[in-house]
């Protein structure tokens, strides 16, 4: 879906302030009530805005390390694997992948020995035949769209 200026300000306004009214939003940005209330809508609707609930940050919650595991699964396995990681807590994405894995996991655990302990739950199904994990040093860009809203805003045509 394209977005215009108007769409990506809203937007960054939303993820400046995610609790403003839309009375405020509308007094911020310049335009009317409806016309605030119809863009944020519209852009719920198309998926572009997914939802509004905190940002947690998984080291304040006693969850410092972070981990990114590529699990190779037995073929035919995918749902199975799919299910069994759910239920893993200190799983916070998996994504199948192409290449040398099948599934990409970022992991959080407490500590270096909690990760072992981790990785164990993680691997220990039947439907996992390798794991290969590499730990998370620095988190040099944290996940960010912002930059991506004012690109799309400023060439509609390529959204």
């Amino acid at each position: 879906m394209a977005i215009d200026h108007l769409d990506a300000r809203l937007i960054v306004l939303l993820a400046q302030e995610p609790r403003i009214g839309v009375l405020e939003m509308s007094r911020r940005l310049g335009v009317a009530r409806g016309t605030a209330q119809a863009r944020l809508d519209r852009l719920q609707s198309n998926g572009v805005i997914r939802g509004f609930g905190p940002q947690v940050d998984p080291a304040a919650l006693g969850y410092p390390v972070m981990a990114f595991a590529t699990l190779e699964i037995r073929q035919g396995q995918g749902t199975e694997v799919r299910a069994h990681l759910a239920t893993v807590p200190e799983v916070l994405e998996l994504h199948t992948t192409t290449g040398t894995g099948d599934m990409l996991c970022r992991l959080v655990a407490r500590s270096n020995a909690d990760l072992q302990r981790v990785i164990d739950r993680v691997v220990g199904f039947d439907g996992i035949v390798r794991a290969s994990t590499a730990i998370v040093m620095e988190n040099a860009v944290p996940l960010r769209i912002i930059p991506l809203v004012e690109q799309a805003a400023q060439d509609p045509e390529r959204a």
